[in-house]
C-alpha cells in the first residue's frame, strides 16, 4: 500500500517539514490553515489548501469536524498530525479510521495508554523500565500532602494528561503544596480538559535525555540515538537540544538505548516516538513517551542519516522499516536552537507582531526549518516557534562554533526573539563543558537579563 495524497493537520515549520517529505516520496499534499495563517509558507507549498476556521486553535487546528471534512473533500488517503494540536489525540486517530483515512502515527490504543502519564508509568513499571518514585492519581490536595510526606520533599506535581511542561509544579515544602496543587490542576483543566494529577519525587539536578525510536507493524523496533534536552525554560519547554548527549558514559548511553527499545516493544509501538528520561548520576528514570514526531527530530536525522518523517509515512502505509539496528551509526554532532517569538527577559512571554526583517544562515552543516519571512504577521494564538536552526559538525566543539556563527548571521526583527539568548549560551563556559542540568537555563537567563 502507498499513499497518493496526505493532509497535514498542522501549521508552521512542522507542516512545511511534512510537506517536503511527502513531496520527496511523490505524494501530493493538502494544507489546512486558519484565517490568520493564510499567508504562511505551509499553505503556499502544499498542492491544495483549505481554511478550517478562524484564528483561535479551538476553532481551527483543533476543529476535528472541519479537518476531517477537508480530508474527505480533498480525497486524502492519510492525515499527518505533526506535533502538538491533535498529534496525541487518540479519539482523532479513531475518527480518521472511521472515515477511511489513515492516521500517520501509532494506534489509538497506544496513544491513549502513553498519553495518560500515570497509566504509562504503570505500564513501564510492569515492563521493568525504571521509573521515578511516585504516586497514582491523587484525589485531593490532602492526598497530595500525605503522599509528599511519604516521598519526602521536594516533589513534582504532574498532570496525568500533560505534556509540554503544562500542569507541572515543583513543590519544595508543605507550605507550598495546596497552592501548587490548585494551580497545576487548573492549568491541566484548561490545557487538557483533564485535571487529574499525580506526584513524583523530584530528582536532584537531573539531565533530560530522550531516545528516538521507530517501530513498524512487523514487530521491528530500533532506536535512533539519544538527544540531550536539558536546556529548558522554567516552563520545562526546551530551547536547545543536541545529539549525541554530551558528557554521558557509554554505559549509561547503552542502557538508555536498551530501555527505550524494550519500552517501545512493551506496547507494540508503531511509527516514530520518543522515550524521555531523567538522568542523575548513574540513575536513569523513565518520564514519559511522546507518541509523535518531536520538534527536535532534525538533530537525530543529522547524526544518523535517517529521515524520520518519511519513515513515519512508510510505516503508516504498511511498509517495513527497511533497516535494522546494526545498520544505524552515529556520525558527528548536531545542535538545534529554537528561535521563538518570546521575550526571555520578561519570563519568556510570547510575542506577536509583524516580522520586518528575516535572514537565515547557510553553508556546510547548516539547516533551517521555518515557515516565516519578512512581512509575515505572527499571531498570538499558537506556539511561539518561528524557526529551528540546526547545525552539524565532526565534533561537538565544531558544532558549537558553527552554531555560534550561524546565529550571528541570523536576523529576525519585528518581534522579540530568543536569538540573543541562544547566542549567549553558545559562548557560555558551562554549556561548552557539556552535561548541564535542567536547572541551567532559568539561572543563566536571569543572570543574562540582569546584566543587560
Amino acid at each position: 500500500m502507498s499513499f497518493r495524497k496526505i493532509l497535514i493537520a498542522n501549521r508552521g515549520e512542522i507542516a512545511v517539514r511534512v510537506n517536503r517529505a511527502a513531496h520527496e516520496l511523490g505524494i501530493e499534499t493538502v494544507a489546512i490553515f486558519s484565517e490568520v495563517d493564510r499567508g504562511s509558507l505551509h499553505v503556499r507549498y502544499a498542492d491544495e489548501a483549505y481554511c478550517v476556521g478562524p484564528g483561535p486553535a479551538a476553532r481551527s487546528y483543533l476543529n476535528i469536524p472541519n479537518i476531517i471534512s477537508a480530508g474527505l473533500i480533498s480525497h486524502a488517503d492519510a492525515i499527518h498530525p505533526g506535533y502538538g494540536f491533535l498529534a496525541e489525540n487518540a479519539r482523532f486517530a479513531e475518527i480518521c479510521a472511521d472515515h477511511g483515512i489513515a492516521f500517520i502515527g501509532p494506534t489509538p490504543k497506544v496513544i491513549q495508554q502513553m498519553g495518560d502519564k500515570a497509566a504509562a508509568k504503570a505500564i513501564m513499571s510492569a515492563a521493568r523500565v525504571p521509573t521515578i518514585p511516585g504516586t497514582d492519581i491523587l484525589d485531593s490536595a490532602a492526598d497530595a500532602m500525605r503522599a509528599a510526606n511519604q516521598l519526602g520533599y521536594p516533589v513534582m506535581l504532574k498532570a496525568a494528561a500533560g505534556g509540554g511542561g503544562k500542569g507541572m509544579r515543583e513543590v519544595r515544602g508543605p507550605e507550598d503544596l495546596a497552592h501548587a496543587f490548585a494551580t497545576a490542576q487548573s492549568e491541566a483543566e484548561v490545557n487538557f480538559k483533564d485535571g487529574r494529577l499525580y506526584m513524583e519525587k523530584l530528582v536532584a539536578r537531573p539531565r533530560h535525555v530522550e531516545v528516538q525510536v521507530l517501530g513498524d507493524r512487523f514487530g521491528d523496533v530500533v532506536h535512533v540515538g539519544e538527544r540531550d534536552c536539558s536546556v529548558q525554560k522554567p516552563s520545562h519547554q526546551k530551547l536547545i537540544e543536541e545529539a549525541p548527549a554530551p558528557a554521558l558514559s557509554e554505559r549509561i548511553r547503552a542502557r538508555l538505548h536498551k530501555v527505550a527499545v524494550s519500552a517501545a516493544r512493551a506496547v507494540a509501538y508503531t511509527s516514530a516516538g520518543t522515550l524521555e528520561f531523567l538522568v542523575s548520576g548513574d540513575d536513569v528514570y523513565f518520564m514519559e513517551m511522546n507518541t509523535r514526531i518531536q520538534v527536535e527530530h532534525p538533530i537525530s536525522e543529522a547524526v544518523y542519516g535517517v529521515d524520520l518523517v518519511k519513515a513515519q509515512i512508510r510505516i503508516a502505509a504498511g511498509e517495513r522499516l527497511g533497516f535494522n539496528q546494526s545498520q544505524l551509526h552515529a556520525h558527528g554532532h548536531a545542535i538545534e536552537c529554537r528561535i521563538n517569538a518570546e521575550e526571555p527577559g520578561a519570563g519568556f512571554v510570547p510575542a506577536a507582531g509583524t516580522l520586518t526583517d528575516v535572514a537565515f544562515p547557510g553553508g556546510l552543516g547548516v539547516r533551517v526549518d521555518s515557515h516565516v519571512y519578512a512581512g509575515l504577521a505572527i499571531p498570538p494564538y499558537y506556539d511561539s516557534l518561528l524557526a529551528k536552526l540546526v547545525v552539524t559538525g565532526s565534533s561537538r566543539n565544531e558544532a558549537i562554533d558553527r552554531m555560534a556563527n550561524a546565529l550571528r548571521e541570523t536576523r529576525v526583527s519585528g518581534v522579540h526573539t530568543t536569538l540573543d539568548l541562544c547566542r549567549a549560551i553558545m559562548n557560555d563556559e558551562a554549556f561548552r563543558a557539556g552535561g548541564v542540568s535542567v536547572e541551567y537555563l532559568p539561572s543563566f537567563a536571569a543572570t543574562t537579563a540582569a546584566a543587560t
